[in-house]
């Protein structure tokens, strides 16, 4: 029956690899040229004048400020989200304020460390329901009742709240990403490397203050693989306990890696 099963769920996982591979794509380019639509009209369909020459230089601009977010990102975030929850995120976006607390928490209260495939499961749904959470609360909140409430707060607590909304929201997500890895080297590690960069290496050097966070994650990933633990984990079958006459062994659950 085991065995069946396992079949099964290979075989279903499988198959959820080849519709997330068609349909990831092309989602994705579908998103693209969307959010593309307006400033492509207003580029060459307006008549507002707007010159190749100034198109490739405001392309270029915006490439040497933000291009190594779009190298970083990624992999960052695919360790935790996996392949199918890195197009849903990268669709929908919001993807560190939102998106990425949801997943690290859902993994973190159903005991699922990151990298498996039910983790990227994990992440895929907990993705779905921050999102209707967030259209719901946008209708309600900020539709219906945001101008009012906005209009009601004075202008100085919303301009001292909005300095401490980022931080307040990275914080609580690398806590829960620490709680979740339970992996004190690599912790001590990241934090060890990004407080040089901040406070040392970035003072000393202010051109490097764009790539502080590209750094960050290179160095972080070089030092944690050098300063990894050398033993092998432990298999689940080698800790699972003998059967008793007439019973049958609990079967050990498979967690296979995230490809």
């Amino acid at each position: 029956m085991s065995t069946t099963t396992s079949a099964d769920t290979s075989a279903g996982l499988a198959a959820f690899d080849r519709t997330t591979s068609i349909w990831g794509p092309i989602t994705l380019a579908l998103g693209l040229l969307i959010s593309l639509a307006a400033a492509l009209y207003a580029a060459f369909g307006s008549g507002m004048g707007i010159t190749p020459v100034e198109l490739i230089t405001a392309v270029v601009a915006v490439l040497a400020t933000f291009g190594i977010v779009a190298i970083i990102e990624p992999i960052s975030y695919f360790p935790i989200l996996g392949r199918s929850a890195m197009y849903q995120a990268f669709l929908i976006g919001n993807i560190a304020n939102k998106l990425l607390p949801a997943a690290v928490v859902a993994q973190a209260n159903l005991g699922e460390r990151p990298g498996t495939r039910r983790a990227e499961l994990i992440a895929g749904s907990a993705i779905i329901g921050a999102v209707l959470i967030h259209i719901t609360t946008l209708i309600l909140l900020v539709g219906v009742l945001g101008t009012w409430l906005v209009g009601m707060l004075p202008a100085p607590l919303i301009a001292t709240a909005r300095g401490y909304i980022l931080p307040a929201v990275f914080g609580a997500v690398v806590l829960q990403s620490v709680m979740a890895m339970r992996n004190r080297r690599i912790t001590i590690v990241a934090v060890i490397v990004a407080a040089v960069l901040v406070f040392v290496v970035v003072p000393l050097v202010p051109a490097l203050a764009f790539f502080a966070t590209a750094l960050a994650v290179i160095i972080t990933i070089a030092v944690s693989w050098f300063a990894r633990s050398k033993t092998p984990p432990s298999s689940p079958a080698a800790v699972s306990h003998e059967a008793a006459p007439g019973e049958t062994a609990p079967a050990a659950p498979i967690s296979e890696p995230t490809r």
